[in-house]
This record gives C-alpha cells, sequence and structure tokens, in this order.
C-alpha cells in the first residue's frame, strides 16, 4: 500500500503531486478529524445495524474462492456499498481482511480513519487520477499482504452500472477471482445523482454473492470487452436474486 511521503510543499495530496485544493492537514484539522471520526461512525453505526441482514445466498461462493486462496477480489456497484461492505467486513473470522482504495488527498483522510477504525485496510489512490499506481498498488495488497481490495467498477463518478476493466485487470494479473455482490433492501432510500442505496432504519437485507470468476492470463482486447458484459449481467442477476428473496416475510436470518 501506498505510505504518505514526507511534504514536498504538498497542498493536499500524500502521493507527490499538488492538486488544485488549498486544504493542508494542519494540526487543528487533524483533531477535528479525530473528534469527528468517532461521532460519525457511531451515527452510520446505529442506522446500519438497525437494519438486518435476514439471508445471504451464495455464501459457498466466498468459501470456495478463499480455500483457493487467501484473498480475492469483491466487485459491486457503488450503490450496494453500505451492506455489502458491511458483511465482508463481517467475514474476518473467514480469514478474509478487505481494503477499499481511497483518495491521497486531505479531504480523504476522514474515510480512512473510518475505514481503520471499523477494521478495513486503506490503499492511499485515485482510480481517476492515479489510476496506473492505483493497479500496481491492488496488485501488492492483494498479493503480497493478504488484503482483498473492494472494487466498485462503476465507481462514484460514473456511468453508472458500467463495469469498467480495473477488477478485470487486476484478476488477470494475481490470479485472484473477482466475487461479484449485490443487496437489495425491503426500505431504501435512493440518492438522486447516483442511485445509492440507503436502507430504512430497520430495513430487511438480502445480500447475494456470484460465483468466483477468474480470468485467464492470455486474454485478448474482445475476450475482456466480454467479460465486462458478463460482469455487468450477472450484477444484475444478482440483485435481482437478492430482490426476490425479500419476498419470503420471514425474519430468521438465514444462508443459502
Amino acid at each position: 500500500m501506498s505510505d504518505p511521503g514526507p511534504d514536498d510543499g504538498l497542498r493536499n495530496s500524500f502521493y507527490r503531486k499538488t492538486t488544485s485544493s488549498s486544504r493542508r492537514m494542519t494540526p487543528a484539522r487533524r483533531l477535528l478529524y479525530r473528534l469527528a471520526v468517532p461521532i460519525g461512525l457511531a451515527i452510520i453505526k446505529s442506522w446500519v445495524w438497525s437494519c438486518r441482514i435476514v439471508r445471504v445466498v451464495g455464501v459457498e461462493n466466498l468459501e470456495a474462492a478463499l480455500a483457493k486462496a487467501p484473498t480475492l477480489i469483491p466487485c459491486y456497484w457503488h450503490q450496494h456499498q453500505l451492506f455489502c461492505a458491511r458483511y465482508l467486513l463481517d467475514q474476518r473470522p473467514r480469514g478474509l481482511a478487505v481494503a477499499w482504495l481511497i483518495s491521497p488527498s486531505v479531504d480523504g483522510e476522514i474515510g480512512a480513519m473510518m475505514v481503520r477504525r471499523l477494521g478495513g485496510g486503506v490503499i492511499r489512490g485515485s482510480s481517476s487520477h492515479t489510476g496506473a499506481r492505483s493497479l500496481r498498488d491492488y496488485y501488492q495488497a492483494l498479493v503480497k499482504e493478504n488484503l482483498s481490495p473492494i472494487i466498485t467498477p462503476d465507481g462514484p463518478r460514473g456511468p453508472r452500472f458500467k463495469f469498467k476493466p480495473g477488477a478485470i485487470l487486476l484478476a488477470q494479473m494475481s490470479g485472484r477471482p473477482m466475487l461479484p455482490m449485490a443487496y437489495a433492501a425491503s426500505r431504501a432510500w435512493l440518492v438522486k445523482w447516483d442511485k445509492f442505496v440507503i436502507p430504512a432504519p430497520f430495513a430487511r437485507i438480502v445480500v447475494a454473492i456470484g460465483a468466483p470468476r477468474y480470468v485467464p492470463r492470455v486474454t485478448d482486447a474482445a475476450g475482456l470487452e466480454q467479460l465486462q458484459a458478463d460482469m455487468e449481467i450477472e450484477l444484475k442477476k444478482l440483485y435481482q436474486l437478492a430482490a426476490s428473496r425479500l419476498s419470503n416475510k420471514s425474519t430468521r436470518e438465514a444462508v443459502d
């Protein structure tokens, strides 16, 4: 993973580049973050933990992937972050340690602090501005540090529900599988601009996990494009599967 470099006149980046922001990591800002993070986490936890994951479909797919290697590449749409992430963080007893790519900017530090407190790993980078370096850092985390980097293939900037090639290239390089995931909530709000799913308090949640998808080392451009299309279809099917299981009104937690 990338470590913060020395302060070479950088303004808001942990990489050796100056960005357009004037924000600096001052002692006052660091103190503010340390005060804000526990408060923010308390609010998030009380909201998220009021909801119940009542069913997990396809847990055997996670087990099959971990039986072959200690790490994998979880993939789900950006909109499904909340409860796919919660489920993965809960899998530490299975030996799964997940990590997120978080902006190297000063603004990203508050997110990094939250992820670490939740038990996740942090990879500092930006898929938009440091793509090649981020791919390298993903690979190092995956193969050398036994961390499973989570990839949201449409990203927060979209285009929405389009599977970008990053996860496929990482799977091809590393020999580790992509693990597609989705979830559905009995009651939820959608953020207007990106359709991010926010379950209502006390909603019931179903998580669906697809079969691990390995990518051959030798795959041509046409094959990569087909994989992108296949993964888009797979994530759509997993969401539909999770939504269909919500029709079961039983509140008993279950694993299929």
